[in-house]
């Protein structure tokens, strides 16, 4: 008697498994970051914008670590 094969997880499936989870707020968090590096370094402060768009930068990469947070309870 043969024993049936058992079915192999396919690639996308087993990538799946192995992604990161939430990549896109991870994808944020990296380009709110590199945002806030790009201001940090500009010329200008036009007109005290710079630094309160810094300050909105920290507030929402800081909110973004806490939805990550609170998904791992």
């Amino acid at each position: 008697m043969t024993v049936p094969a058992r079915p192999v997880a396919s690639q996308s499936t087993a990538a799946r498994e192995r992604r990161e989870p939430h990549p896109e707020i991870r994808k944020a968090i990296t380009a709110l970051e590199r945002a806030k590096s790009d201001m940090q370094h500009a010329s200008h402060d036009f007109g005290g914008h710079r630094v309160n768009a810094i300050a909105a930068c920290d507030r929402a990469i800081e909110q973004l670590r806490l939805a990550l947070q609170y998904d791992k309870r």
